[in-house]
């Protein structure tokens, strides 16, 4: 079976993507420049005992998104704690709203944005009560 075991987020700004994504997550990051050949750094996005998996952030190679175009690629959820305080972290540090927030009845709340390199990410935040 093919476990997902890593992903690579595309940036234009690798310090304001830093930013976004430590500020908004609390991710951590490693340069790993040298093995890549190019600007590419490891996120730490956990602990090693949580359930989740790392990644990185590496220099775009073409074009960013345009705004509004369909997805073309994956996009990656991160699982949040309180979806309100993230949404607002989210925003005021430069992401957009992509898709409002919305119940996945009995199971969690969630909802998309664009980060500050034109990339799509959802947020899910557990609540089984959600309607």
């Amino acid at each position: 079976m093919g476990r997902l075991l890593h992903f690579e987020i595309h940036v234009d700004d690798m310090e304001r993507a830093k930013n976004f994504y430590g500020e908004v997550f609390g991710w951590t990051f490693e340069d790993w420049s040298e093995y890549a050949g190019m600007p590419y750094w490891g996120a730490v996005t956990g602990d090693a005992d949580e359930l989740g998996i790392n990644g990185a952030l590496m220099q775009r190679q073409g074009p960013s998104p345009e705004p509004g175009q369909a997805m073309n690629g994956f996009a990656c959820t991160m699982g949040i704690g309180d979806y309100d305080a993230t949404e607002a972290k989210i925003l005021k540090l430069g992401g957009k709203l992509a898709l409002p927030k919305h119940a996945l009845p009995g199971m969690a709340w969630q909802g998309y944005y664009t980060d500050t390199e034109g990339n799509v990410f959802g947020i899910h935040q557990p609540d089984k009560d959600a309607k």
